[in-house]
């Protein structure tokens, strides 16, 4: 099984990113399971939300305490919430952000973990570029699939769309297959 936690804010799309990433799997003939889990629900608060991706049924209901990867849509929680807490040895790591990893306090760290498990795309960037809001879950969801190759970026593209149909949802995947390239290349 493949456990990703995601990490956010209110109001970034957290739990649905969640959701695409499990619809994705599931267009894959995966198993899946998306959840959230909320502190005090209102905008800008942390929210965490979880997705489990296996080849056979999923019975876990827990959240998850050891990932597999994390996806951290705001990087202002990498001080304020132990975001890494439990993450696996080998497992991937991808952070919503232009700046570095010296900039961001998190160079040591990130040494520990394989280099291509490790990765910052700007996601805020490219939203606004291509979906004119600052809304980072569906071109970050395109990144864990260059990083992590759980999913492919086809399925995240039609999770996309069924989501999303018509203009904002091709500016979303957009945003995600460019995500995909940076990712990829970086």
């Amino acid at each position: 099984m493949f456990q990703v936690r995601i990490h956010g804010r209110g109001g970034q799309g957290v739990v649905t990113a969640a959701e695409l990433l499990s619809v994705a799997a599931f267009l894959e003939d995966k198993y899946a399971q998306a959840f959230p889990s909320f502190g005090s629900e209102r905008m800008g608060a942390p929210v965490i939300s979880y997705c489990r991706i296996d080849d056979r049924e999923i019975r876990s209901r827990e959240p998850i305490s050891a990932p597999d990867a994390l996806i951290i849509q705001d990087p202002t929680l990498l001080h304020s919430v132990d975001v890494f807490q439990g993450l696996n040895p080998e497992g991937f790591i991808l952070i919503n952000s232009r700046r570095s990893f010296e900039e961001l306090g998190i160079a040591q760290f990130v040494t520990q973990f394989p280099a291509h498990h490790v990765c910052d795309v700007g996601a805020t960037e490219l939203a606004l570029k291509h979906v004119g809001r600052s809304v980072p879950n569906a071109a970050l969801l395109g990144g864990f699939a260059a990083i992590s190759g759980q999913i492919r970026l086809s399925s995240v593209e039609k999770a996309i769309r069924e989501k999303f149909p018509g203009a904002v949802g091709e500016a979303n995947v957009a945003a995600a297959k460019e995500a995909f390239d940076v990712a990829r290349n970086s």
